[in-house]
């Protein structure tokens, strides 16, 4: 996916708005865009706007708290948000955007993906874009990165929820469907989730990882229960099935608890997607990551999706510093993205057995490619 082109916008955190200057004013009619959020509608009044200020009008006419976002094109990297905006209220979202291809959203319930629309923002009119300072630029990044992950956590805790009910209910075709989907909301995040030392290995411990004495709960625990070994394997009974879903639960609800309030700086930024293409290389390229589903395609894809957002989230600062690195990074990101694409199957990836050693050799070549000037990024963007 090609990179947004950020240009230089700023993000001030203001109240409820994430007002960002640094580019020319947009002059809307009315104002604002007026967007109405219900329980299963996101109306959004206008599906493109010239660069610049844009200031969007939410009124929550459903009968659930909602949120609203726009999303860069990739759909993930969030750019503006706007929380708690409880029925019947109106709340304004502030946001300076460049030229290029993103997404509104409604969020009703505050949970899930939300309900999604095109939206185009085409050339401005005017003169060149004001110069941000660095500080401000890293202020940007962080806040959204923030943003980023409180979205993957309210995710990841939905689709967990949902993986769980189905794995207690016997629904183990459901379970296996959802299972590599939901897990996809982990990986993007993992070294913030990592972070949490007591969460982690309750949460996705590898059983070749295991102590003598410990006891092994969380995502690959139930993932050898749904694709059992065909000899030597007592599958769970009906009671550990529930009792391991309910922690896979609880302590997923733990880690969305901790990442409410939860703030980045740009080297936090800068060094998690190192690591996130550290995890590639070392668990998924190497398939141990999914010993037993075999998944490893989509935690590849989820890693490599939330190294981007934290490079792109830090692009603008980068650009300002380091043009070429800048434009190395795009190109590596842009290749390997390529690669990855053409082992996809429907919505999802073929399975990591079905890869042959020359496919994985290219896919770990272009990994290797891309980790050394991403190894760069903290030295250009911090101090």
């Amino acid at each position: 996916m090609k990179a947004l082109n950020p240009g230089t916008a700023v993000v001030i955190a203001l109240g409820a708005s994430i007002v960002l200057s640094g580019c020319e004013p947009n002059d809307q009619s009315n104002g604002a865009i007026a967007v109405t959020s219900t329980d299963d509608k996101c109306d959004v009044a206008a599906t493109e706007a010239p660069a610049g200020t844009l200031k969007f009008d939410v009124t929550n006419e459903g009968s659930k708290v909602t949120e609203f976002y726009l999303l860069g094109e990739d759909g993930l990297r969030i750019i503006g948000e706007v929380e708690n905006i409880a029925p019947g209220l109106e709340r304004s979202l502030t946001v300076t955007a460049p030229e290029g291809k993103y997404f509104t959203a409604c969020k009703p319930g505050m949970v899930g993906e939300g309900l999604r629309g095109d939206f185009t923002v085409t050339k401005g009119k005017g003169g060149e874009q004001v110069s941000a300072e660095d500080s401000q630029l890293a202020e940007q990044a962080t806040t959204q990165y923030a943003a980023y992950v409180k979205d993957q956590t309210e995710q990841l805790l939905t689709g967990t929820e949902e993986f769980a009910k189905a794995y207690k209910d016997g629904d183990d075709d459901k379970a296996r469907e959802l299972y590599p989907k939901t897990r996809t909301n982990w990986e993007r995040i993992e070294p913030v989730a990592e972070s949490f030392g007591d969460l982690d290995p309750k949460l996705d411990l590898r059983e070749a990882d295991l102590e003598e004495g410990q006891e092994w709960t969380g995502w690959h625990r139930i993932e050898k229960d749904l694709w059992p070994p065909k000899d030597g394997y007592t599958a769970m009974s009906q009671a550990d099935r529930v009792k391991y879903a309910d922690l896979l639960v609880a302590d997923t609800k733990i880690l969305y608890d901790r990442t409410r309030s939860m703030t980045f700086t740009p080297d936090q930024l800068s060094n998690g997607a190192k690591e996130l293409l550290d995890e590639v290389a070392t668990g998924k390229v190497t398939g141990e990551e999914e010993a037993w589903s075999h998944t490893d395609l989509w935690d590849f894809q989820a890693n490599v999706d939330g190294a981007r957002v934290a490079y792109e989230d830090l692009q603008p600062l980068l650009a300002s510093r380091d043009k070429d690195l800048d434009e190395t990074l795009k190109t590596r990101f842009t290749d390997l993205q390529t690669l990855l694409d053409s082992h996809r199957k429907g919505d999802g990836f073929v399975l990591y057995t079905e890869l042959s050693q020359d496919e994985v050799k290219k896919l770990s070549d272009s990994v290797n490619a891309l980790s050394e000037p991403l190894s760069q990024l903290t030295d250009k963007v911090v101090g």
